[in-house]
Formats: structure tokens, sequence, C-alpha cells
């Protein structure tokens, strides 16, 4: 077995002992979920590096690798800021194991190489400001599939033995705000640097292509609910189905074209 396939089920296997973990009763953030947290951190993370290490890789595993890494950093800082952030785990955790599953099936698949003109600086801070945005909306989409998944429950009158694992509808909902407050404006941001990114390559300020499209509609679909919220108070189920709309538009925008390119079309 070669070292590229090593490290990959190294990343993979250090998902799933924080996964079985979390899927279990608990009243507190104890020693054993911040041991499986940083593993299922540090496995991807790792190789995540390593796959940077040289050149900057651009294909669907690789981005995979980074968005899990990416999540679970600011899962653990969640954790450690807010008193029931760590209870969305168990609705992360198993779709960032998703997610290793995808990246360690297309490990294999061919990349587009990175080019462009504009400066390194420059090129930098846009990929970070998308990625951290990108996890900062998975986050609050986790958020709101809690609230969802805790008024449907409400509206059946059932009690699942799953949704006690998760925060509470109030709690799910201030999550989900903070969260999105940050990743709009850290999108924002990615959008401004993308501009002068392009603007560096082409002496062009947009181009509307797919990326650009997802990524402003879901800009414009998280400003409208922020402020709904600030003015209607709407909340609950329909703000849930707004934050998923808006993380599904900038899921197509990220991951997926990066998937039509790289996996679909080679």
């Amino acid at each position: 077995m070669n070292t590229t396939a090593i490290m990959t089920v190294s990343a993979f296997l250090a998902l799933i002992p924080a996964t079985a973990y979390v899927l279990r009763p608990r009243q507190s953030r104890d020693l054993g979920f911040w041991a499986v947290a940083l593993v299922a951190l540090v496995g991807p993370l790792g190789w995540s590096l390593m796959l940077l290490a040289g050149e900057w890789h651009t294909g669907f595993s690789a981005t995979l690798w980074l968005i899990i890494s990416s999540c679970m950093l600011l899962f653990i800082l969640t954790s450690a800021l807010t008193s029931h952030g760590w209870r969305l785990a168990p609705l992360l955790l198993p779709y960032l194991l998703l997610l290793g599953g995808l990246a360690a099936v297309w490990g294999q698949a061919p990349e587009r190489p990175l080019v462009g003109t504009a400066p390194d600086l420059w090129l930098g801070l846009h990929i970070s400001f998308s990625l951290i945005s990108y996890s900062l909306l998975t986050l609050a989409a986790v958020s709101g599939l809690a609230v969802f998944l805790h008024e449907r429950a409400l509206k059946r009158k059932i009690r699942p033995a799953f949704n006690s694992l998760l925060p509470s509808v109030m709690d799910s909902e201030t999550l989900e705000l903070r969260l999105l407050g940050a990743a709009e404006a850290v999108l924002g941001l990615g959008i401004l640097s993308g501009m002068e990114t392009l603007y560096f390559e082409t002496g062009q300020i947009i181009v509307f292509d797919h990326k650009t499209l997802f990524s402003l509609l879901a800009f414009g679909i998280i400003a409208v609910l922020l402020v709904l919220r600030t003015r209607t108070g709407v909340r609950g189920r329909q703000a849930a189905r707004f934050v998923l709309l808006a993380y599904l538009l900038l899921t197509l925008g990220y991951t997926g074209v990066k998937f039509v390119t790289d996996v679909l079309v080679g």
C-alpha cells in the first residue's frame, strides 16, 4: 500500500471513533469527547497539510479533506466557546464521515491545475475565506437541521431518542443565528477577494459562472434571512429551510462544480 493510500485510510479511520462516541447519550463535554474530537481533527488535517505541501491541490478529494479539517476545527472552537455547540456532533460527525468516504473513493480522480496570475496573497486569502465561510455555513446548516428535527417531532407528538442528543430548539436557533452571521461576513470577504483575484488575472471584476452565481445566491438568501429574523422574527423550520437552501447552493458552487469537472468529466 503506497503512502497516499495509507494516509487516506488513516484520515478516514480517524473520524470513526468520534462518530461512534457522540452517538451515545452524555450530559457534558467529557475528556473522551475532546480526545476523539482531536483525533478526528488531526487525521484529516495532517493529510490535508501533506496534500498542500509544495503545491495547491484543487481536486475533488483534496477539497473534501480540507472541508472536513476546517469543519472539525471550527466545531471544536464552537464547542469550546459555547455551552451547547458540542451537541451538534451527532449530526455533524456522521456527515463528515460520509464526506471522508467520498474523498477516499475518489482520491485518484484527476484534478485540474491551479492557474492564474493573481498574487499568492490574494489567492490565499480568497481560498481561505471561501473555505471558512463554507465550514461556518455547514455548522449553521447542522444547527438548522437540529431545529427542523425537534419541531417535526413536536408536530408528530413523539420523542425520538436521537433528538435528546441535540441542542434544544432555542439553543439550536441561537447557534444557527450566530454561525449564519459569521458565515455571511466571511462569505462577503470571499466574494470581494474573488473579484479582486479575477481582476488581477483578467482585468474583469466579475464573471457570472456557476460558482459565482451560486455564491451570490447563497449570500443573498442568508442576508434576507438575517433581515427577516430581525424584523419579523421568522424562526423554526421556516428559517431552517432558508439555511439549508443557502447551504445547498454553496455546496453546488464549491464542491458540486469540482465533482462535475474532476469526477464526471475527468
